[in-house]
């Protein structure tokens, strides 16, 4: 059964959800073993709200899955999220020795009406960590407490509990409050925390309406005139495959991949050592898997120009044919065609 294709147009504003897939050889299919692995998904999600232009409203982490709502405001949410995706997955594969697909399907998304349903949206997903598992049980202090202390949500910063992640767009969401400013982050403390003692059953029926959208009668029926038109105008799943065949991976995918395999900080790919032929090794891989151009890989890697690369490589072509070098370079090379086969299905399905 063919997968749903992606509705996209620039504004758009998504809740998204990633869970874990089954694996017996890990502790109960954690997504997120340690503290380690949630600050590397924020750095990488940090980095990608910035390089793909997107407006953050919120994120929560939980041991399997996580949530993130944010809007597009270039309709490109598919390649915002599989840069994301493959990024982690890349660094929790070679982390736990593994490899292969890290979630449960691809990621879940849905479109979201503004306004009232954002709002209770976010209300929803801040939520999450005192609504499932042990927690729901525990008595309302308790819960309240540790709400306002849970430290991968984006909801503390909110209601100033902590500081504010540079990466979040806090400011749309407190808009929604009555009242002063400054007054905002109580304000949106009261309306979240009440959802502890009663639930929105309204808001939640509606987020069960539609398998592609949040919202009123008529926005779920004008989400879903576009995915009809999306499916009307798409061509053979052939041709599709066909034409992902030369989709290149994102740049920093490949220097991630490329600097882990050799043991070295991205940083040293950058470096200008003529002793040193790294940065020959990162401009080959950029140009074959992430299909930059020597004058592309020269700004990525602080080389000057594309004559500098193209010299670079010629330089250290000895160098890459070393064997010792060549064993870390076949590694390489499969954690690179792997992560772009995810890419290449994560992409026919969108």
């Amino acid at each position: 059964m063919p997968r749903h294709l992606r509705v996209e147009y620039p504004g758009a504003i998504y809740h998204v959800t990633c869970r874990m897939i089954g694996d017996v050889r890990l502790d109960g299919s954690r997504l997120f073993t340690d503290d380690r692995e949630r600050e590397y998904l924020l750095e990488r999600l940090g980095d990608r709200v910035k390089a793909y232009n997107i407006r953050l409203y919120q994120f929560v982490l939980m041991t399997n899955h996580f949530h993130l709502v944010f809007e597009t405001p270039e309709g490109n949410c598919s390649r915002f999220m599989q840069s994301l995706l493959t990024s982690y997955t890349v660094y929790y594969n070679r982390r736990h020795d593994r490899h292969g697909h890290l979630l449960d399907g691809r990621f879940k998304a849905k479109l979201v009406e503004g306004d009232d349903y954002l709002l209770a949206l976010t209300r929803y997903v801040h939520l999450n960590p005192v609504k499932v598992g042990g927690m729901k049980d525990r008595p309302l202090e308790e819960r309240i407490a540790y709400l306002r202390g849970y430290a991968w949500s984006t909801y503390p910063g909110y209601i100033k509990a902590r500081r504010r992640f540079d990466f979040v767009s806090y400011a749309p969401i407190l808009a929604e409050m009555s009242g002063r400013r400054r007054e905002w982050p109580g304000r949106y403390r009261e309306y979240v925390e009440t959802g502890l003692a009663k639930d929105d059953t309204e808001f939640e029926k509606a987020m069960k309406e539609s398998p592609r959208s949040i919202g009123g009668e008529e926005f779920r029926k004008w989400v879903d005139e576009l995915y009809d038109k999306l499916v009307e105008d798409r061509e053979s799943r052939e041709d599709v495959s066909f034409r992902h065949v030369s989709a290149p991976l994102d740049p920093q995918v490949v220097l991630e991949i490329v600097a882990g395999e050799l043991g070295v900080k991205r940083e040293e790919l950058c470096r200008r050592r003529r002793s040193s032929c790294l940065r020959a090794v990162a401009a080959r891989y950029l140009i074959q898997y992430a299909g930059q151009t020597q004058r592309q890989v020269a700004v990525l890697l602080q080389a000057g120009s594309g004559s500098a690369i193209s010299k670079q490589i010629s330089m250290h072509k000895a160098d890459l044919e070393d064997r010792k070098l060549a064993r870390k370079l076949s590694r390489v090379d499969r954690r690179l065609a792997e992560a772009k086969r995810n890419s290449h299905e994560n992409t026919a399905n969108s």
